[in-house]
């Protein structure tokens, strides 16, 4: 029998009030409803269809998400549609079910936005450690242009402890890897005004605020006005009216920051 710690209990349960469940078979639902109601007291709502779902998500604004990957449900599809989306909930914490742990499978829900996955069949402790790891564990989040969601790299989060594989993670600060990083993710935001205009005025607003955190902790005068100038001409911008050639001479500095070696693709860093 699994016992928890009963104060972990309850800061998990502070962060999991409303949770939605998004699954095509009802008994699936209840059995994960019923385990969830014994960890915490919480609202549950459940949907049996991606569109459903959806729908729900935006107007109960979930803490948490479960999402099925299976016939009648595409987790990963409904993943990616939740974190583009201009829902209070795109950044909530979503993990996917899925029968089959395939090496294929993981990396779909991991690319789709996915915070955590759960094969089936779970005892208590297995869900316990997946919600005890998406409400107590911060996660950096990536607004990039191909990807949006956790930071998929442990990398970035303080208790990570593998193996570091992108140049970038061998800079001589963290500091130093989250601007080249912002600086990546904006270039591709410029090259994807045309064809998705939204996500890049998004991507590129929070690639502002990630400069201007890093320049605070660098205390680089020049990069905390470029950032500042970024972020003033982007305010309130109509993202239909958003032109690449208008934003480019206002961060043209920044392409300084990349390696004089760097040759990974922007929308891959993204």
């Amino acid at each position: 029998m699994f016992v928890a710690d009963p104060k972990m209990l309850q800061r998990i349960g502070a962060r999991m009030q409303r949770v939605l469940i998004v699954d095509p078979l009802p008994a699936g639902a209840k059995l994960l409803s019923e385990l969830l109601r014994d960890v915490c007291h919480c609202q549950i709502w459940t949907a049996t269809d991606h569109d459903r779902g959806l729908i729900l998500a935006e107007r109960v604004d979930p803490h948490i998400v479960f999402v099925e990957q299976c016939a009648g449900v595409d987790g990963a599809a409904f993943t990616r549609a939740l974190r583009r989306s201009e829902f209070a909930c795109r950044r909530a914490p979503v993990i996917l079910i899925c029968s089959e742990a395939t090496a294929s499978a993981i990396i779909e829900a991991r690319d789709a936005g996915v915070h955590e996955f759960l094969r089936k069949p779970f005892t208590i402790k297995d869900l316990m450690r997946r919600l005890e790891a998406v409400t107590l564990r911060r996660r950096d989040w990536i607004e990039g242009i191909a990807y949006v969601g956790p930071d998929r790299r442990r990398f970035n989060s303080g208790d990570y402890a593998g193996p570091l594989k992108r140049r970038v993670d061998h800079s001589t600060t963290g500091d130093d890897a989250r601007l080249v990083q912002a600086v990546r993710i904006l270039k591709a935001a410029l090259e994807a005004v045309d064809r998705d205009p939204r996500q890049a005025l998004r991507s590129m607003l929070a690639q502002a605020e990630e400069l201007a955190g890093v320049a605070k902790a660098k205390s680089d005068s020049g990069l905390r006005a470029t950032a500042h100038a970024l972020s003033q001409r982007l305010a309130g911008t109509d993202p239909l009216r958003l032109r690449a050639a208008e934003i480019e001479p206002l961060v043209a500095s920044l392409w300084s920051y990349l390696p004089a070696d760097d040759s990974m693709g922007c929308s891959a860093a993204a």
